[in-house]
């Protein structure tokens, strides 16, 4: 979000689905520590083969919706800003999603407005391997490889139990910075960014 905040940005709508990205999963904190909450897809599989980020669907058989604004109040209800963000953040997890990528975008206009940002809208036209008119992020979408900078320290709901826990979602920093979410943002250092 870092990255996003500091560039113009332009989304990716045309490459293959990949297992193991931030696209359908995030983590927060809570009273046990570091929590994933993975969105359950429906995978093609077979002789199908890879499918279209945009031809993804949410598997709505399970009730992850419920189970993640549950998992949300738990860990989040007593810090200083989820109820400020609560009402907004509300009709996420209680308005049904059939397409992967129309909830992220969702979720992402979420957060831009929530920093008080005009959402961007460029999209991709098609895929290209290696863009030449914008700066390629595509890789921090990846979630197997923690990011090679870290992030300033910021008070978190259980960081008495676990100290600070680093690469989580916006969500967390929202939650427990508020206002100063986008100042905080703005100046991480990355070394790609910043060079």
């Amino acid at each position: 979000m870092s990255a996003m905040v500091r560039r113009e940005v332009v989304w990716e709508l045309h490459d293959n689905y990949q297992k193991q990205t931030y696209r359908n999963r995030c983590y927060i904190c809570t009273d046990s520590g570091k929590h994933l909450l993975s969105i359950p897809i429906q995978h093609v599989g077979g002789t199908n083969g890879r499918q279209r980020y945009q031809a993804v669907h949410i598997d709505n058989s399970y009730p992850w919706q419920r189970q993640h604004w549950r998992t949300l109040e738990t860990a989040y209800r007593t810090s200083p800003f989820f109820e400020y963000y609560e009402d907004d953040l509300y009709p996420l997890f209680h308005q049904k999603f059939d397409s992967l990528i129309n909830f992220n975008l969702k979720t992402i206009s979420f957060v831009y407005d929530a920093l008080q940002l005009e959402t961007p809208t460029a999209v991709t036209e098609a895929y290209e391997i290696a863009p030449k008119t914008y700066t390629d992020l595509r890789f921090l979408i990846g979630a197997k490889k923690e990011p090679q900078w870290a992030p300033e320290p910021y008070v978190q709901v259980f960081g008495d139990r676990h100290g600070f826990i680093p690469n989580t979602s916006t969500l967390d920093l929202l939650f427990n910075e508020g206002p100063n979410a986008l100042s905080y943002l703005k100046a991480q250092h990355i070394p790609f960014l910043d060079a």
